[in-house]
């Protein structure tokens, strides 16, 4: 018995699909743990840059680059407020990569499922059958 299961592209985002570029680009800005504290920092309110740069020791340059790759993934929205920069959170981008990610869930949830069935009925056959004798080595040759 084969490991495969039906494709379900039918389910999958159309957002996804339609879309790569800001999915690769949600990816790459959260493949830096840097901007994934930001972004974490972000779930509790709206922060400045100075705010979002300070628990990194980095400077304001350092910390605006960060915030532009955050940007172009549309995950977060900066606004100018006098000379202040203001940045929120924009979850919407995230939806995409959740979807993505458990596309993948399932796939190989339903993969591992599978093998863990096979390997239950095999370890169910080995002991529902008659346990086999060894062959008796024959005497009077040495092995």
């Amino acid at each position: 018995m084969w490991l495969t299961i039906a494709a379900r592209a039918s389910t999958f985002n159309l957002m996804v699909e339609h879309n790569p570029a800001q999915l690769d680009a949600v990816f790459h800005a959260l493949g830096d743990a840097t901007r994934r504290k930001m972004l974490r920092a972000l779930t509790q309110g709206e922060r400045t840059v100075s705010q979002l740069a300070e628990p990194f020791d980095m400077s304001l340059a350092a910390a605006s680059k960060h915030i532009k790759a955050l940007e172009s993934a549309g995950l977060i929205h900066r606004e100018v407020r006098g000379r202040t920069h203001m940045c929120r959170l924009a979850p919407a981008p995230l939806a995409g990569a959740h979807d993505w990610l458990s596309f993948y869930e399932r796939f190989w949830t339903d993969h591992l499922d599978a093998l863990e069935r096979l390997l239950r009925e095999d370890d169910a056959r080995k002991q529902s059958a008659p346990a086999r004798k060894s062959p008796a080595p024959k005497r009077g040759v040495k092995s």
